[in-house]
């Protein structure tokens, strides 16, 4: 619709019209009969009035593109200006084909294949009538004790940049208007929401500017300048006041210094929630709060609906909130097609089937394998025992459109592969009867490699699922441990959303596959692996800690006056643990291959930069081993001296290159002066000149290969 024609449609609209707009309901209010629904929680008790649910802006969630049909038909029949809902839902790593969990996906230090993933999920998705999901999560996280770490893509500022911009291009692509095939993305969590404290969801949040801008805006950033439609707001306090509420955050960083002209939205129920913060005594303040804050839709609070009279004073807020929901409905070409997608064929979920297989065996990470215990040979007799050995809760959490009984079984995907495979399935993850402990000990005594499957339920990870013990249950490590004490080749699979205390599946196995929760494909992923169809090539993305107690652990931490070196590991008044190293049983960067690689002949360019120049670091790749393997060669970088203390790692520049058995390759990295910027205490983003280290390397334990100097004239 042209400019002109929707500013017409939009001094039309009555002031009940104008605030329904910014109304996000469920989908139970617009069905045909309404009261005949079941509803649960926070909307048990809320009424809507016919000529407040057939005002509303957009719903979220529907479930069959039947259902989207017929409320868009229904709605439109019954509203004035014939203005389309937005249907919206969470499609955060696939619809009903599900996709590896976010973190996994980060772990494949691939881009491309996170493009392709949200292309996939939005082309399913806008078949059933949904045109915005709420993804990216582009939060910074470095607790995973925090459930909802497994919707993120892990703990570095620079990767989540990257990934960022990978997930918007994916959903929106190039022409939202035009191709139906695409859905417009919700950036979230504005802002700070993975920094909760003590990994407990939606506990308090407190960060200084510094560590804003440098650590959790980029991300934002990124997403933005890609074109994010959306962005949602965190359920946190930010400078002690809830996000929701934060007018300073949403209207100084966000719109003015991000430059995001685009629609904020609360998450669920979070203006309502601003009185359980305590900034508002009802949910009328509320509304005035946020809708003052520049919140543009209140996510099933239902107080904006409910206190129009009372937000009459805001009717500028109110019309600049209006007019961005109008633009992105046209954007999205609503107004010709609120029907957009619905009338294309449905797609074909076999192909989409086939590109989640190959998609989730590049996210499993192998942490160990030792003797070259992996690849499994196919005529060996092969024991299958575990928790996850017959399971098919492998989508995890935020799936919510995907169907468990049509995920791939571990055992399902091995038998194709394997000449004798047994197994004795474990029913649950806290408990082991004696007639599967009778199960177990048979498959152990007729088989000549073991394979355990092991890991939390789905439920254990997600939205409000925070942990204190990151460890696998007790009953599990004995399981493991038994595995081990028959002197056989005990091989460990592991699904979980997060990372976890894995020192005694360290101890008790002979090869560690990390698969997360791989989704629909889980078991042929799995197994392509473990057979060596695929060659495994992921790398966390999130260190593994050594225990619980040593989170937060994070390879880019910053300088401290009393660092753990060589030369003072021996002195007590250090920055230490008595009882435990510094570091992370597994580190941010690192996964093996069934390849064996080294790096030779790194060389740099030049031992100064001029600000307007570059400096390249080249080298070689060789892959010394009779297997073809992809590996991922990372740099970073070490400021020497500088104005704020920096970290002693940066992660600046990678690439992933597949180099044939017996071969090589070369690699070569450009940094130039903005690589090196970062946040100053007056919030200026500038490079400091003097020295800077270099380490390039297959994971955040790098070694240095240079040091250069960066001439003065580098402010930026």
């Amino acid at each position: 619709m042209e400019k002109t024609k929707l500013r017409h449609l939009f001094e039309q609209m009555t002031f009940q019209e104008k605030i329904g707009q910014l109304v996000q309901v469920s989908p139970h209010f617009l069905d045909e009969n309404p009261e005949e629904g079941t509803l649960t929680g926070p909307l048990q008790n809320v009424i809507l009035a016919e000529e407040d649910r057939f005002v509303v802006g957009s719903t979220l969630n529907t479930q069959t593109r039947e259902q989207a049909a017929a409320i868009q038909k229904r709605f439109l029949e019954k509203s004035r200006l014939k203005i389309p809902l937005l249907l919206m839902a969470d499609v955060i790593h696939g619809y009903r084909t599900i996709f590896p969990i976010p973190l996994a996906l980060g772990a494949s230090w691939n881009p491309a294949l996170i493009e392709e993933m949200a292309a996939l999920s939005a082309k399913e998705a806008s078949s059933e009538g949904i045109q915005v999901t709420f993804s990216p999560m582009v939060d910074l996280v470095r607790d995973p004790r925090w459930g909802r770490v497994l919707e993120s893509t892990g703990e570095d500022p620079y990767l989540n940049q990257v990934y960022a911009e990978a997930f918007v291009t994916g959903y929106q692509g190039t022409d939202l208007e035009k191709d139906h095939e695409k859905i417009a993305a919700c950036v979230k969590h504005f802002v700070g929401y993975g920094w909760a404290e003590a990994g407990r969801d939606y506990n308090r949040v407190d960060m200084s500017e510094v560590e804003l801008h440098q650590n959790h805006l980029p991300a934002f950033q990124a997403a933005i300048e890609a074109g994010a439609k959306l962005v949602m707001t965190s359920f946190n306090v930010f400078n002690g006041t809830p996000v929701t509420a934060n007018k300073p955050l949403l209207e100084t960083v966000l719109r003015e210094q991000l430059g995001f002209d685009g629609v904020i939205i609360s998450d669920w129920n979070a203006v309502g929630e601003l009185i359980n913060h305590g900034v508002a005594e009802d949910h009328t303040q509320a509304a005035q709060l946020a809708v003052a804050a520049g919140i543009d839709i209140d996510m099933t609070s239902y107080s904006y609906i409910h206190a129009q009279e009372e937000l009459a004073p805001l009717q500028e807020a109110i019309d600049a909130s209006v007019w961005r929901v109008l633009n992105l409905k046209n954007d999205l070409g609503l107004f010709e097609n609120p029907y957009r997608g619905l009338t294309e064929e449905p797609v074909d979920t076999e192909a989409l089937r086939g590109e989640a297989r190959k998609l989730a065996s590049q996210t499993l990470v192998l942490l160990e394998n030792h003797d070259q215990t992996l690849p499994l040979k196919a005529d060996n007799a092969i024991g299958l025992v575990g928790p996850f050995s017959q399971s098919q809760d492998v989508l995890g959490s935020w799936s919510l459109m995907g169907d468990p009984s049509q995920s791939v079984t571990l055992e399902a995907g091995m038998k194709p592969y394997a000449r004798q495979l047994q197994v004795a399935p474990v029913a649950e993850t806290t408990a082991i009867s004696a007639s599967e402990w009778q199960a177990i000990h048979n498959v152990f005594a007729t088989s000549e490699t073991l394979v355990v499957a092991l890991g939390e339920a789905s439920r254990e990870s997600g939205e409000g699922a925070s942990k204190s013990d990151i460890t696998l249950h007790p009953v599990q490590i004995e399981l493991l441990k038994q595995a081990h004490a028959t002197g056989k080749k005990v091989v460990t699979v592991l699904f979980n959303g997060r990372p976890l205390d894995l020192r005694a599946v360290k101890q008790y196995s002979d090869a560690v596959l990390e698969a997360w929760f791989p989704g629909t494909e889980a078991g042929n992923a799995v197994a392509d692996v473990l057979f060596g169809a695929v060659n495994p090539s992921g790398k966390l993305s999130m260190s593994f800690p050594y225990t619980t107690g040593q989170i937060p652990v994070y390879y880019n931490q910053i300088r401290t006056g009393r660092p753990l070196t060589e030369e003072t590991k021996g002195y007590q008044y250090v920055s230490r643990y008595l009882d435990i190293p510094n570091e992370p049983l597994y580190p941010f960067g690192y996964g093996k291959s069934y390849a064996t690689f080294e790096l030779r002949e790194i060389e740099q360019s030049t031992t100064e930069l001029d600000p307007d120049g570059e400096i390249h670091f080249s080298g070689l790749i060789k892959n010394t081993s009779n297997y073809d393997g992809t590996e991922t060669i990372q740099l970073y970088i070490h400021d020497q001296v500088a104005t704020v203390s920096r970290p002693v790692k940066e992660l600046k520049k990678f690439q992933k290159i597949t180099v044939p058995a017996q071969s090589e390759a070369p690699f070569t990295f450009t940094l130039i002066e903005a690589d090196l910027r970062y946040i100053h205490p007056d919030l200026s983003n500038h490079a400091d000149p003097g020295l800077f280290d270099v380490f390039i390397g297959t994971d955040s334990l790098a070694e240095k290969v240079g040091t250069f100097k960066l001439l003065e004239g580098g402010k930026g």
